[in-house]
């Protein structure tokens, strides 16, 4: 029972990951019609964000949980404006492969200042130690993710689903022409949308710093679960990454229980499944 409860917690660890970068990656498909290929690049500059400003300024996990996702969406939306948003109008594929190279381009900066050895993130004081709930041991830092990564989740889907500024989002994608002759800067919402996808990467980034080492390679090593998740959940579905993201880290932390050999590939194997039923995704609209 130990062994099922730890990897369930497990699960849900890894669930609060896919499910926070599975929700950016929504929410720039679904309002940009962008395949952003460099999520898990940004992903990573947010853990890197968070190392270097404690490294170099003394800033600590707490301001760098803020200050991370800040800077992250910030140069996100230099690239949207400067370079991305010249790609809209044309095939989407020179988008894809616009955000493939950045990814590289990245990735492989950091790796040469760097090198691809990881590097620790101490675990903030406050959240250190464990508690023992007498069925398993479960770290406190630990409990700490899973809750704060499923509010992050919540107030997205309600930024974009229940407020003004959502609304205006949604009709942008729609009707960006209509929206744009009520006096509506389209433009500043598109760069805005992307900045929020780049800083959910990022906010998931220092979260996974403490648990995961600090590395070029670590968003190389979930981007593609996270395309897995938000394929199964459906293209563009902001509640479909949320649930999606956290159903199949637990589905995975099951498997490592039961059948370990399949814990690396449950979850391509469900989105296989789910394809064959239902093309759209759980949550994605048909065509």
């Amino acid at each position: 029972m130990q062994a099922l409860f730890g990897q369930l917690l497990i699960g849900l660890i890894n669930g609060s990951f896919y499910a926070l970068l599975s929700l950016g990656l929504a929410v720039i498909f679904g309002l940009l019609r962008v395949i952003n290929f460099a999520h898990g690049a940004q992903y990573m500059l947010g853990a890197f964000v968070a190392l270097l400003l404690l490294q170099y300024l003394g800033i600590n996990y707490w301001f760098a949980l803020i200050l991370a996702p800040l800077l992250v969406g910030l140069f996100g939306a230099a690239i949207e404006r400067t370079m991305l948003s010249q790609l809209y109008k044309i095939d989407p594929l020179y988008g894809l492969l616009f955000t493939f190279g950045l990814a590289l381009t990245i990735e492989g900066t950091f790796r040469y200042l760097y090198g691809a050895s990881g590097q620790p993130y101490s675990v903030p004081s406050a959240l250190a130690g464990g508690v023992n709930l007498g069925f398993m041991f479960l770290p406190i830092y630990r409990g700490w993710v899973v809750v704060v990564s499923l509010l992050a989740c919540i107030a997205t889907w309600l930024l974009i689903e229940k407020t003004k500024l959502g609304s205006y989002l949604r009709a942008a994608t729609e009707n960006p022409v209509l929206v744009q002759a009520f006096g509506i800067n389209v433009p500043l919402l598109l760069t805005l949308t992307y900045a929020l996808g780049a800083g959910l990467a990022a906010f998931a980034g220092v979260l996974a710093a403490p648990i995961y080492q600090v590395s070029p390679l670590m968003g190389t090593n979930i981007i593609i679960v996270v395309f897995a998740v938000v394929v199964v959940g459906g293209m563009g579905s902001i509640l479909g990454a949320i649930i999606t993201g956290y159903m199949l880290g637990v589905a995975e932390g099951l498997t490592k229980v039961f059948y370990p050999e399949a814990s690396n590939i449950v979850v391509f194997v469900i989105m296989a499944v789910v394809l064959l039923i239902r093309p759209a995704g759980l949550f994605g609209r048909d065509a």
